[in-house]
């Protein structure tokens, strides 16, 4: 019955789709609009759910997920008209006279698989970006974090049809059965595990694909930063939900020179940030008891130096430090995808960079110096999703950058420009004039012109790419008359 369900869905959203319903700009920009009332009138409702599932404080609910899609629908309802207008290119000497252009197109039905660490900031912004686009949707939260995962569906279900957006809910079995349907596009975010199965269903049908997933993303304190402020930015990154965070400082590397200073910095943060985490109302807490009891068994007490208690009740883990941790250790084997932080000291950068280069390419990556020339080492040599310096996580919370990950972190981008791009078509297009035909490139190929085509570089371009628009000077005398000619007949 599941299936047959959503095999109907998916076959209603195609249907609406090829009406050509969601390509007027207008409609799009009043359904952008939709979304962004809706979230400022129900601020309390997400919250209240965010709470719900992640033990999240308003005031962190709004900073790391209503804000950050705010910002996405902003940026959207500001440069639709920009984005989906066609943009003229330069054309080739051997395809004079013509004018060439790059058109904006949707790409159907796309399929967007959010997950339960950020329910309502990872899978609002992908959802605004496809129907910018100009696509349907099909949305399917996390069963992990119910409480938002119903909001996403009222507020979805509020604004649009559901042939236009739909959400389902549900677990694997739903998941299964999305995955056998033929999308047009799939934007998942979730675990390495569950992509490569994503990635594996997609290939069946050559679906296109955006993988966010995730890794052990490293910290790098060198001998010159400023020890103060990066214990603060450190802690604050680490702490941001409890660490359930895919851009989390999973690691962090220390000078040997400057660890126990640092530590002990790291250790006043905590203290000054969160206090009593177990009884800190703003602390959050993990999602559920099998992620509870995982992160829990990667603490080792004969290495924590901070922290180190839980409260399974609450499923609250204090943010816990563990020095003079190694690779041989439980918490250096996996992602840990919560509070406990591990340090590993270096004595020459060069260590640090063969470590990271041995394992997976991380989602990001951030380091903490005074040193440009450490800095660009570092940013020259290892290669990851995307990070910061002298921060961590803020990355992320801009539509100016694409975000998104490399290699085992990852494939695609979105935010911002990237983001209307993912779910885009550009179609090239040479709208050429039938008033006259250059007959050089048709047999019989003559010497003359051999000579021609060989001599005025026919195939080439020869002058710059053109504005958008036709009030762009022309750069040279065939696209004088290419554009003179195409506004004549239009």
């Amino acid at each position: 019955m599941i299936k047959e369900n959503i095999h109907n869905l998916v076959v209603k959203q195609n249907q609406f789709f090829e009406t050509g319903a969601t390509l007027p700009v207008e409609t799009r920009i009043a359904y952008l609009k939709k979304i962004k009332e809706y979230i400022l009138k129900n601020e309390d409702v997400i919250a209240a759910a965010l709470r719900a599932d992640l033990g999240k404080s308003p005031y962190e609910s709004y900073l790391c997920e209503i804000a950050v899609v705010l910002a996405e629908v902003n940026f959207m309802l500001k440069n639709i008209r920009k984005l989906t207008k066609d943009k003229t290119v330069a054309t080739p000497f051997g395809q004079q006279l013509s004018h060439s252009y790059v058109k904006a197109k949707p790409l159907g039905t796309v399929l967007i698989m959010s997950p339960w660490n950020y329910p309502f900031m990872l899978t609002l912004p992908p959802v605004i970006d496809a129907v910018a686009a100009g696509n349907t949707c099909v949305v399917k939260t996390s069963a992990y974090s119910p409480n938002t995962g119903y909001a996403v569906k009222r507020m979805l279900e509020t604004i649009f049809p559901p042939e236009y957006v739909t959400v389902l809910t549900g677990g694997r079995d739903e998941n299964a059965c999305l995955l056998d349907e033929k999308f047009d596009y799939i934007f998942f975010t979730g675990s390495k595990k569950v992509g490569r199965l994503v990635l594996e269903k997609a290939s069946k049908n050559l679906t296109p694909v955006t993988l966010e997933l995730g890794g052990k993303s490293p910290t790098i304190v060198d001998e010159t930063a400023n020890l103060k402020i990066a214990a603060r930015r450190l802690v604050f990154g680490k702490g941001f939900n409890v660490g359930q965070t895919c851009v989390a400082p999973d690691y962090v590397y220390i000078h040997k020179s400057i660890k126990d200073k640092f530590i002990s910095l790291v250790k006043e943060e905590i203290e000054r940030q969160f206090g009593d985490c177990l009884h800190n109302e703003d602390y959050g807490c993990i999602i559920n008891d099998k992620h509870f009891k995982r992160v829990c068994s990667l603490i080792d007490p004969d290495k924590v130096v901070c922290g180190g208690n839980s409260d399974p009740e609450t499923r609250k883990i204090q943010l816990t430090v563990m020095d003079n941790v190694t690779w041989d250790d439980a918490v250096m084997k996996e992602e840990i995808f919560g509070p406990v932080l591990p340090f590993l000291t270096y004595e020459n950068l060069d260590e640090v960079i063969a470590a990271i280069k041995g394992f997976d390419k991380p989602l990001a990556l951030y380091i903490f110096s005074e040193d440009k020339n450490n800095i660009k080492k570092i940013h020259d040599s290892c290669s990851f999703g995307g990070g910061c310096v002298n921060e961590t996580d803020i990355h992320v919370i801009t539509t100016a950058m694409g975000f998104g990950g490399v290699g085992e972190s990852g494939m695609g981008q979105y935010h911002g420009k990237c983001g209307f791009d993912t779910f885009t078509h550009y179609t090239s297009i040479v709208d050429k004039m039938s008033w006259i035909d250059l007959g050089q490139r048709y047999q019989p190929y003559t010497k003359l012109n051999i000579w021609f085509s060989r001599n005025m570089n026919f195939g080439s371009t020869i002058h710059k790419t053109l504005k958008t628009d036709y009030k762009a000077a022309p750069d040279s005398f065939f696209d004088l008359l290419g554009f003179y000619f195409k506004k004549k007949n239009d």
